[in-house]
């Protein structure tokens, strides 16, 4: 049983609070639940269909996509400190039109994706042009992962806001 096959999503864990069993009125400890690890819902009855991403019952679009990003942190950021600056000082503002800049080079044809993530990205994945490698639902904040399941493959977001920064998104996968 401890090796049962869950549908997509679905994870099993051990529930540490102690409870009364419906069945038996006995003690139970330990009792098993089925976690959504997309929407952290829970629940006690064995899952039949794959977890729902959204939470708003259909699981359409790709179980996991490769993107590119170039993040440009600002002074509001999580963690206002990169490869490239050790103290970010520059406002939500200035971030903002620097990614509407970078975003309207890539569109235009001026320069690549990579060459300017390379150059200007705030995250270490600067070192590969922007390159996160693939990556399912669940593994990014909440708004970065909502655009980038969204995005046709070669297509450039606008720009996210995330905890750490703001950033342009393009799918590669």
């Amino acid at each position: 049983m401890a090796d049962e096959e869950l549908p997509a999503g679905w994870e099993k864990r051990l529930s540490r609070s102690t409870g009364v069993s419906s069945q038996m009125d006995e003690i139970v400890v330990g009792q098993h639940y089925y976690l959504n690890i997309y929407t952290k819902e829970s629940q006690w009855d064995r899952p039949d269909k794959p977890a729902d991403p959204s939470g708003n019952g259909k699981a359409d679009g790709p179980e996991e996509v490769q993107c590119s990003h170039l993040l440009v942190k600002h002074s509001g950021s999580r963690r206002p400190s990169s490869w490239r600056e050790e103290n970010i000082t520059r406002s939500k503002e200035e971030a903002l039109e620097m990614v509407k800049s970078y975003r309207e080079q890539i569109a235009s044809g001026k320069a690549t994706f990579a060459e300017l993530a390379s150059k200007y990205s705030d995250c270490s994945s600067a070192r590969r042009g922007g390159d996160l490698g693939p990556f399912s639902r669940g593994a990014m904040q909440k708004p970065f992962e909502q655009a980038a399941f969204t995005l046709k493959v070669g297509e450039l977001s606008s720009p996210v806001h995330t905890d750490s920064g703001i950033h342009i998104i393009q799918r590669t996968a």
